[in-house]
Formats: C-alpha cells, sequence, structure tokens
C-alpha cells in the first residue's frame, strides 16, 4: 500500500502496524524511497545503515510474536528514527561531521540507543548531517557539505542537529534525535517546523554522545508533533549507572495515564495536565531585535494560550541579557578541555609530523575545521593564568545569577514563553562570515542550558517569504522536571502540517 509519509505520526504508525494496515518492512522502504530521491539534493543523511530492512524484519517478528501472546507493543517498535553523527552506535561510523573522526566506528552503544533499540524496538535509519561537533547553528560547519532546509532548499534547517530536523521536515524518517548545548534541537525544530525538546540536565543519559560542553549538553527529540517528542523522551529518560549526572524519573503530577495508543485510559479524558499553567512572558528581552513575523507569531501565540484557559503574566529576567556573552565564556572552555583527547594517537586522524608534539599539531591542524579550532582557541585563553578570574569564574557567577532569577520567576509562573528563535530560517551563506551574528542565533535558546531547565520549541506558525512557507516556533520553559507541563501547553498551541 501507498503509505502518506507527510500526514503520518508515531501514534498514527504504531496504530497501523497493529492492526496491520502496513509493515515495519513496508514502513522502512518508503522511507528509503523518499530518501533516494530527496537525500542527495537536502543532504540530511551522512550514511544510511546498510541493515535498515534487517531491523525492520526483525521488528515485524517481534510484533507478530506480542500480538499472538496477548502483550503490549511498545510505541516504538518498528517506528524508523533518524540519529545525529555524533550520538555512537556500535560498529556504525560516528564522526560528528569532522575530518578528525572520518572513518571512526563506535564501540559501544549511547544508551539512548540501547532504550529505543533494544528495550523499545525502534529502527535506526542512518546518522544525520550536523555542525562540527556541534559547534554552529546552521549545519554550514559540517566538514561534509551544507544541509538544505526542505521548506525552502536556498535556506539553512538550523544547528547544530539540522541533519536530523531536515530529515524528520523532509519526510525521510518519522522522528529523530539530536543533542542540545545551546539550541542546537530547538532553533532547528523553529526553522523546519518540528517539535523539539532539550530535556532537563541530567534527565536523559548522555553516556556515548560526544561531549561539546559537559554542563550543558543534552540528547532530546525531535518529532512531527508534541506528542511524537513526549513519547521519544519518555522512552529514552531514566538514571543510567553510566553517567553519574542522571537522575530518577519523578512522578508525573496532575496527569492521566497514558495507554499504549497514546489515549487516555479515563473515558472522555483527552491525555493532559488538569491544571492550565499560568504563562509568564519577559516582554522586557523582547521589545527589540524580532523578526516582525516572528512577533504577530507570538501575539497570536499568547491570544491562542488564552483562549486555552492559560493566564498570561508579564515577568523580569533582570540579569537574562548576560545569559549569551556568558555562555560563549562557559561553552568554548568546555569546548577547550572536550576536544583535547582527539590528538591523533588513540583513535581518528592521523598526520605525521617530525616528531610525537608535531605528530599532535598537525593531526589537529588536519582534522578540525576553522569554528572547531576558534572554539578552542576562545576557550584555551579564558581558562589560561591570569584570564580565568577574570572571564570564566565570573561567566559561572553570573550562571549562578541567571539561574536564580529563573527560579523566582517560577515562584510565580509554570511556564516561560519567548520565541525560539528572532527570526525565520536564514539562506545559506547569510551569516557564515560573520560568527557574532551566529551567535546571536543562540539569543532565546542559551539560558536553559545555562540553567539545566527544560525548553520545547513548538511548530506555533508560517510566514509567508519570498514565495516560500517558512516554519516559526515559540519556546515553552518550564521548572527543573517538569517536562509534562511544557507537553501539555505545546499541544495546545502547536500548529501541525507544512
Amino acid at each position: 500500500m501507498k503509505i502518506n509519509l507527510q500526514s503520518l505520526t508515531i501514534i498514527k504508525a504504531h496504530k497501523s502496524l497493529i492492526e496491520g494496515d502496513f509493515t515495519a518492512v513496508e514502513l522502512v522502504q518508503s522511507y528509503l524511497d523518499e530518501i533516494k530521491k530527496k537525500n542527495g539534493e537536502i543532504h540530511a543523511y551522512l550514511e544510511v545503515y546498510e541493515d535498515v530492512l534487517d531491523q525492520a524484519k526483525s521488528a515485524d517478528k517481534a510484533i507478530a510474536d506480542l500480538k499472538k501472546e496477548n502483550k503490549e507493543v511498545p510505541m516504538l517498535m518498528g517506528i524508523p528514527l533518524a540519529i545525529k553523527d555524533n550520538i555512537l552506535v556500535k560498529g556504525k561510523t560516528v564522526s560528528a561531521a569532522s575530518k578528525i573522526l572520518e572513518n571512526y566506528k563506535a564501540t559501544y552503544d549511547a544508551t539512548v540507543i540501547k532504550r529505543l533499540q533494544q528495550e523499545n524496538g525502534a529502527i535506526l535509519i542512518g546518522r544525520t548531517n550536523m555542525d562540527e561537533f556541534a559547534m554552529g547553528g546552521s549545519t554550514e560547519k559540517s566538514a561534509y557539505g551544507v544541509t538544505k532546509n526542505p521548506h525552502d532548499m536556498r535556506r539553512v534547517p538550523g544547528g547544530s542537529s539540522g541533519g536530523s530536523a531536515a530529515a524528520v521536515a523532509g519526510d525521510l524518517a518519522l522522528a529523530a534525535l539530536g543533542s542540545d548545548t545551546g539550541g542546537s534541537i530547538r532553533q532547528p525544530a523553529s526553522f523546519c517546523g518540528l517539535a523539539g525538546l532539550k530535556p532537563t540536565y541530567g534527565v536523559v543519559s548522555r553516556y556515548g554522545l560526544m561531549a561539546m560542553g559537559s554542563s550543558l549538553d543534552q540528547i532530546g527529540p525531535f518529532g512531527k508533533t508534541v506528542g511524537d517528542a513526549e513519547i521519544i523522551f519518555n522512552a529514552i529518560r531514566g538514571r543510567d549507572p553510566m553517567d553519574s549526572t542522571t537522575l530518577e524519573k519523578p512522578k508525573a503530577e496532575n496527569t492521566l495515564p497514558i495507554s499504549k495508543h497514546g489515549e487516555s485510559k479515563v473515558k472522555g479524558k483527552k491525555a493532559t495536565n488538569l491544571k492550565k499553567s499560568v504563562i509568564g512572558v519577559p516582554w522586557h528581552f523582547l521589545d527589540k531585535g524580532l523578526d516582525p513575523a516572528v512577533k504577530k507569531n507570538l501575539d497570536d501565540t499568547i491570544s491562542k494560550l488564552k483562549g486555552h484557559g492559560y493566564e498570561i503574566k508579564e515577568i523580569t529576567l533582570p540579569n537574562i541579557a548576560y545569559s549569551l556573552p556568558v555562555y560563549y565564556v562557559i561553552m568554548p572552555a568546555e569546548v577547550s578541555s572536550n576536544m583535547a583527547r582527539f590528538d591523533g594517537v588513540k583513535y581518528g586522524l592521523h598526520a605525521d609530523g617530525k616528531n610525537s608534539i608535531e605528530d599532535y599539531f598537525e593531526s589537529r591542524a588536519a582534522g578540525f575545521g576553522p569554528e572547531v579550532r576558534r572554539r578552542i582557541l576562545l576557550g584555551t585563553y579564558v581558562l589560561s593564568s591570569g584570564y580565568y578570574d577574570a572571564y570564566y569564574y565570573r561567566a559561572n557567577a553570573v550562571r549562578r545569577l541567571i539561574t536564580e532569577d529563573f527560579n523566582k520567576a517560577f515562584e510565580s509562573v509554570d511556564i516561560i514563553l519567548t520565541p525560539t528563535a528572532p527570526s525565520p530560517a536564514f539562506k545559506i551563506g547569510e551569516k557564515t562570515a560573520d560568527p557574532v551574528a551566529m551567535y546571536l542565533e543562540d539569543i532565546f535558546t542559551v539560558t536553559a542550558n545555562l540553567t539545566g531547565l527544560p525548553a520545547l520549541s513548538v511548530p506555533t506558525g508560517f510566514s509567508e517569504i519570498e514565495g516560500k512557507k517558512l516554519p516559526i516556533g515559540m519556546q515553552l520553559t518550564s521548572r527543573h522536571g517538569d517536562e509534562s507541563a511544557l507537553f501539555q501547553a505545546g499541544k495546545d498551541i502547536e500548529v501541525e502540517g507544512k
């Protein structure tokens, strides 16, 4: 049968797989056909795994066996997912879109991969393009070429998880995983019309994720809908003994139990929080720099929230204006430390010099791209003797102030609303010559990483630009561990479709 990939969601696909409308093999083949037609232009995937159809056959057998035994079929069994190229899949190449790891094969599975594939039966289609080592906001910094936005091939899909976002938006995967250090899931989700979640720091294991900024990184999902992102989040979250920063699953409050088909088990009720949240809007931070289309969409979203019974309240975050400079001190410092392991000795690219020190210099010069080198230099500088107190120590002190501002705001509101990005997707090449202009794209997203709070980008509308409908996303941020509030509000404001 012909499968309509455009309208497919995880819940719909799960139901069809259970009822026999199509098999996992047929579903995967539909995506492989789309990849063959479109990926050459979009360049979402760096590699499609050779064993995809074998994975699908195993999923079909598992579904049949569970049905025969009258057992529940996991929601993600047989669901095809794309994986960002910095998350380890055992035996598969994982390069972080860098020449220094061009032929590196993972020796173990990341915890999120085990939870998706081994525990839930998901199918991994392949690895997606990204900014090198997740350092970028447009997926133009990949060593293997630029990824294009399926909504307008002249524009970027966002970054650094642009390949994952483009794969889902282009119907080359049903959902995907990305990583988020300063907005690398949420900004591509906004540019590509998807739901993208940066979970609470520590709720999802980072074991098997190539580290960029260890106090900032989180793995999270892309979905066509908020419901799809929620399903993947619930599958990958939880304590992991391999990551000491992970947290136990908190008990959900004010929620109804979810059935295996994503519907409430309570007759006549939707699977949603029973109490509407109070939404805080920091207008003082939104008074300039917003694209007019984004500003209008923000106003429309607030009106929609009011229509759903949410209370809107103006809030003040006194130190939020310092978030971007603080982030661009702390993140490069952590990058400098984390990149030291790529030395051309233990694994990855090796270039010969006259001695071991020259080997090290030659390997890193040949293996790292310009943006990675820039951030290593910045980070090494702010950590150096005589500058540590002036830059790194002071940035961490302001980071604490920003966190305190958010915690104080959450005494009177449940969710904070801002745009995800200041504008819709920009054109390829438009900001590559100006790193500061590119960094400003993170102005609304870095706060969630600095504070460890969960944040969700929700597709809330479109802007007609040069004959193309470009998506716009709004960002919802909530208290630590309260992703459920984000999912409830996100479902009330999301706009589905292209």
